[in-house]
Parts: C-alpha cells; sequence; structure tokens
C-alpha cells in the first residue's frame, strides 16, 4: 500500500492505494503522516490539484471498488455519473439502482463512499434540495459545489 496527503482549501486529503489502483481519497487531520507514494498517487494528487485549480471537471483514476457491496457499488456508479455542478437527491439514485423505496440506504452507501471528490457525493443531496451530511463536514460540501458553480461561469 502507498499514501500521500494534499493539503486543499476544504482540508487535508489522505489519498491511499496501490501501483494499480486508488483505494482511498478521504479526509485526514492536516500533517498527518504518510508512507512512500507511487505514480499512481502522484497522478491522483495532481488531478485532483486541476480540480481545486477550476482545471479538471471529472477524474481518469483506476479506482478499486472492492471492498463496497455490490448495491455500494451501483450507487457509487451513480454518483460517478453526477456531473460538474450537477446535483441529484437520495430518493434519485434509489430510483437508477432501481431500489425506489431504498433511499435511507442509498444515502448510507454514499456515506460509505471512500472516493471523497472523485466519485462526487457532495453533489448529493436531501429531497428539498438541502446540503446535508458529508465526511468533509457541511462547509466543505458547499465549498464545492460554489467552486465547480464558479467553475462553470
Amino acid at each position: 500500500m502507498f499514501q500521500t496527503s494534499l493539503d486543499t482549501p476544504i482540508g487535508t486529503l489522505l489519498i491511499e492505494g496501490t501501483r494499480s489502483s486508488v483505494t482511498s481519497v478521504r479526509m485526514a487531520p492536516a500533517n498527518t503522516p504518510t508512507g512512500k507514494s507511487c505514480a499512481l498517487l502522484n497522478q491522483a494528487r495532481r488531478q485532483l490539484r486541476e480540480y481545486f485549480r477550476g482545471r479538471r471537471a471529472a477524474f481518469d483514476l483506476p479506482l478499486d471498488l472492492s471492498l463496497g457491496t455490490a448495491f455500494q457499488r451501483q450507487v457509487w456508479q451513480v454518483v460517478a455519473s453526477v456531473g460538474l455542478g450537477e446535483t441529484i437527491t437520495y430518493a434519485e439514485i434509489a430510483r437508477r439502482v432501481r431500489r425506489p423505496t431504498a433511499t435511507r440506504a442509498a444515502g448510507r452507501a454514499v456515506a460509505r463512499n471512500p472516493f471523497i471528490i472523485v466519485i462526487p457525493c457532495h453533489r448529493v443531496l436531501s429531497a428539498k434540495g438541502k446540503l446535508t451530511g458529508y465526511s468533509g463536514g457541511l462547509a466543505a460540501k458547499e465549498w464545492l459545489l460554489k467552486h465547480e458553480q464558479a467553475v462553470l461561469l
């Protein structure tokens, strides 16, 4: 396993993976010690820097989704399809995975997304369009959505 970190406007991200896939991108305390990096994780850092500079709308990284259940992977795929500046509700995610009554389960799957920003769970809103739950905190979620709107202008 390899690790690297990246300081961003919303906090420090910890990026983990192997030489062939990224296994997680998550919030980490500042000054989190990391192990050795590799070319793939350096590429992930570069792409995330580009995103924060407004020069990248989507990520091109091999992600290891194997730790998720089949349902979680379906939810993460739906969330990954939400474009820059767009949003989706938990209910719509449930409908898209053909489990329309599984809104809460979809919410739990979104909450377990191991790839913050890369699989853009910050683009998921409540049924009433309100900001709810985000592993980086609601201030970070709001910042990311505003950042993406500014990039689109």
